[in-house]
């Protein structure tokens, strides 16, 4: 017969400070790291009075900056070769509907701009939203 000494019961108590060491340091990663993912190319956007709108989960942006290039998210590309790389993009992508969002600098000229919408248009874009900032209360 088994006699269990006095005063030293078996402890079933889960030791959870090695978990939240590991949860610390993943969650300092994170915030280190995450602000490096979002970079794009930086422009000077249109200041408008308008709501936002409903956007896609994951919706390709392209960008004009003030030079005039056009890029797809980080991607310089030609104008001319557009409307091509932006076909084959939504092709890749599992979701039906095709919505970009145009980012414009304020000093591009208006034809820039109407060009690459043509060519946007021309591969078959569903949904084309403007972005802009909102105008600052004086």
């Amino acid at each position: 017969m088994l006699h269990r000494r006095a005063g030293r019961a078996p402890i079933a108590n889960i030791n959870v400070t090695p978990l939240v060491d590991v949860m610390l340091v993943l969650l300092i990663i994170f915030m280190v790291t995450s602000p490096m993912l979002s970079q794009g190319v930086d422009v000077e956007l249109p200041e408008t009075a308008s709501t936002p709108i409903k956007q896609a989960k994951e919706p390709l942006t392209v960008t004009i900056n003030q030079a005039g290039q056009v890029h797809i998210e980080d991607h310089v590309v030609a104008v001319d070769q557009l409307g091509a790389k932006v076909e084959a993009i939504f092709r890749a992508r599992e979701s039906r509907k095709r919505e970009v969002l145009l980012r414009a600098d304020r000093k591009v000229p208006y034809g820039v701009v109407a060009r690459v919408m043509a060519s946007l248009q021309e591969a078959g874009v569903d949904h084309l939203g403007m972005v802009t900032r909102p105008v600052e209360a004086e």
